[in-house]
């Protein structure tokens, strides 16, 4: 089925394009956190961008390196989840406002928990969309209690690899295969 698009459509679908590639630039900026690769958290910016996060001003590359320090030292595992997200486009320039929500184990066990917003000014160049400014608008923190993490104990549960915040995660697996057996867990009483 051969169907054009229609004059009016190509506006709306070009938006839609760069919405989404905006979205992927935010998306590798958190994934490049959690996994601790430096590579595709520095994708996420331009090189001479700006960005206030908590005490820290400065750039892209100072950033990673301050902020990875920061999490190797306090927790064993990171989630910078990204929410409500909304995008103003004018041309090869946005604002967006994009909520979070940041989880982290921290060392000693403890749980930590923090919300806020992502206040980011992209700009598209050379057709690549990247932050060149970004305010991190922290509005909440809080510890949750300590839990055991589910099923650590199931036998195999690792063979299809263990979470790790490197590139060793099974998030970078090509293909991406299934070593364990299959298994229906009985109905608990």
């Amino acid at each position: 089925m051969n169907q054009t698009i229609s004059a009016d459509m190509l506006p709306r679908l070009e938006q839609l394009l760069d919405r989404q590639a905006i979205l992927d630039c935010l998306t590798r900026f958190s994934r490049g956190m959690d996994r601790f690769d430096r590579d595709l958290f520095l994708s996420a910016f331009h090189a001479d961008a700006v960005i206030a996060a908590g005490p820290f001003v400065g750039g892209p590359v100072d950033l990673y390196d301050w902020a990875s320090r920061l999490h190797e030292q306090g927790q064993t595992s990171t989630h910078h989840n990204l929410l409500n997200h909304s995008c103003d486009i004018d041309g090869d320039a946005a604002h967006a406002e994009t909520y979070y929500l940041f989880v982290g184990r921290n060392r000693d066990d403890s749980n930590w928990i923090a919300g806020g917003r992502y206040i980011d000014r992209l700009e598209r160049r050379t057709g690549v969309w990247k932050v060149a400014l970004r305010t991190n608008a922290i509005e909440w923190s809080g510890m949750v209690p300590t839990l055991p993490v589910p099923f650590a104990e199931v036998p195999g549960i690792l063979l299809n690899g263990a979470p790790s915040r490197s590139k060793d995660d099974p998030s970078y697996l090509r293909p991406l295969i299934n070593k364990r057996q299959p298994q229906v867990p009985a109905d608990p009483a």
